[in-house]
């Protein structure tokens, strides 16, 4: 049980790989603050993780605000005793051709999936090194963080960001025994996908309900778009004890799409 007894947040844990990282590292013995937008879909979570006989706490609030991460970060330490591990999962993505992305658009998926990402390593840093006992910093990437694609060019380069955020944070807190390190999912049956297969076909990207994720999944070698648990395990890896000696490494999870 090697996170038995870790004190572990999660953003973007209401739903999908967030929650399925949550439910492992609960059912294993960390003791988890779920954190979330839906502040009711993140207390749903915890509800479950404690009727299992699991240790979870909830926390609202928006990772594109410095202040809401302060304050995830404040909950998880008054109501666990500390903060160990730190995963900076949420993000979402929003479908525009090429030729026709927008600065809003643009914006908002920068400041939750790049942005969010750096606020949340540098103030669970803060927390980490006042405890004195290291700690461990876990990002979510993507396939989109290693090639880019026409329809999703704004969470391509938040994605990018995400690993170049990565390896600057292992550099900068390695003196404090804070490793960093992120996953690459590639396909994942998730709400997240689910959005965009409607978003595609908003766009004309494809013509039917399913047709997206069929469409990225041909390329896998697996022959299969993952479950969020499917993930969950390679998270749970750089949580505990057992990725003591890695850092600034992305790990690709995505079944054999991206060869790297």
């Amino acid at each position: 049980m090697t996170v038995e007894g870790k004190r572990v947040l999660v953003t973007g844990a209401a739903q999908g790989i967030g929650r399925a990282i949550a439910d492992r590292l609960a059912a294993e013995g960390a003791a988890v603050c779920v954190a979330d937008l839906n502040a009711d879909g993140a207390e749903q979570v915890v509800a479950a993780i404690r009727d299992s006989g699991g240790t979870a706490v909830s926390a609202g609030g928006n990772v594109a605000e410095r202040a809401d991460i302060r304050s995830m970060i404040d909950l998880c330490v008054a109501e666990l005793g500390g903060l160990d591990v730190m995963f900076n999962n949420a993000g979402f993505n929003r479908p525009q051709p090429f030729l026709e992305v927008t600065e809003e658009v643009w914006h908002q998926i920068m400041n939750v999936n790049a942005l969010g990402v750096m606020m949340g390593c540098q103030e669970a840093a803060k927390t980490m090194i006042a405890q004195g006992t290291g700690g461990k910093i876990v990002n979510t990437a993507s396939i989109a963080g290693r090639e880019g694609f026409p329809s999703f060019v704004p969470y391509c380069v938040s994605k990018f960001g995400v690993v170049a955020i990565t390896q600057a944070a292992a550099r900068a807190l390695a003196e404090h025994d804070i490793t960093v390190n992120a996953f690459a999912p590639g396909v994942v049956a998730t709400p997240l996908w689910e959005q965009l297969d409607l978003d595609l076909m908003e766009i004309g990207d494809s013509e039917r309900p399913g047709q997206a994720m069929e469409d990225f999944s041909a390329g896998i070698l697996k022959g299969f778009a993952a479950q969020p648990n499917d993930i969950a395990g390679t998270a749970r890896f750089l949580a505990s004890t057992d990725s003591d000696y890695m850092t600034a490494q992305v790990i690709m999870i995505d079944g054999g799409m991206v060869l790297v």
